[in-house]
């Protein structure tokens, strides 16, 4: 459960600061999802910064397009993509209107509504697995494109807000390369930009970009 005093609305101020800042001041805090069956909660465990047009791994490196059109708009903004043809995956809008900055929602625990989220996700073996990567945690809060745009610092009506929880000690936030990025993106001595919370048993498994192998 979530302790009242952790259930204060997150500012937009909060995000409208360099994506690299926001991303580990994530950890720990709380996405609430509103759906017809009810609220599902998540807590924050993993999350991947993207720094638009200085940062080869993000989807705004080349400028704007009608796909990430949102992460060009005001912080605190739901920006969602469809990958592999098949998977949604859940970002948060970072810095000034414009900058094209983001953060991915990598994984974290459901803390209410677990019994709503076991209904879509049955592969999950177990609690942990719920949420355990950024395609998994998008199937769990039932986000897909229609929540693109979506305001969440908005008020308690919106269908997806974020609240303060409880931040993530300082001495528990680890830091490397991000999952699956190709290229100068996938450097973690430039890029060291997915941000975990140490030992907490729902943070994903790093697994290295992989070229796929030509068929010619």
């Amino acid at each position: 459960m979530i302790a009242p005093e952790d259930r204060t609305p997150l500012p937009r101020e909060f995000f409208d600061r360099p994506v690299v800042e926001v991303a580990p001041d994530l950890l720990g805090r709380i996405v609430v999802r509103t759906t017809p069956d009810g609220p599902i909660v998540l807590r924050l465990t993993e999350v991947e910064a993207y720094d638009g047009p200085n940062d080869p791994g993000s989807h705004a490196y080349r400028g704007r397009t009608a796909r990430n059109a949102v992460m060009f708009g005001p912080p605190g903004h739901v920006y969602v993509y469809f990958t592999y043809g098949m998977w949604h995956c859940m970002n948060l809008v970072c810095g000034p209107e414009g900058r094209a900055s983001g953060v991915l929602l990598r994984a974290g625990e459901i803390v209410e509504g677990a019994g709503l989220v076991r209904a879509r996700r049955r592969s999950a073996r177990n609690d942990r697995e719920l949420a355990r990567g950024p395609a998994r945690l998008a199937t769990a809060l039932d986000v897909d494109r229609a929540l693109d745009g979506t305001d969440a610092c908005g008020a308690g009506d919106t269908p997806l807000r974020m609240l303060t929880g409880a931040p993530a000690p300082a001495d528990r936030v680890r830091s490397g390369p991000r999952t699956g990025v190709a290229g100068d993106g996938g450097d973690g001595d430039v890029h060291p930009w997915r941000f975990w919370v140490a030992g907490d048993p729902t943070v994903s498994p790093y697994r290295p970009h992989v070229p796929r192998r030509s068929r010619s």
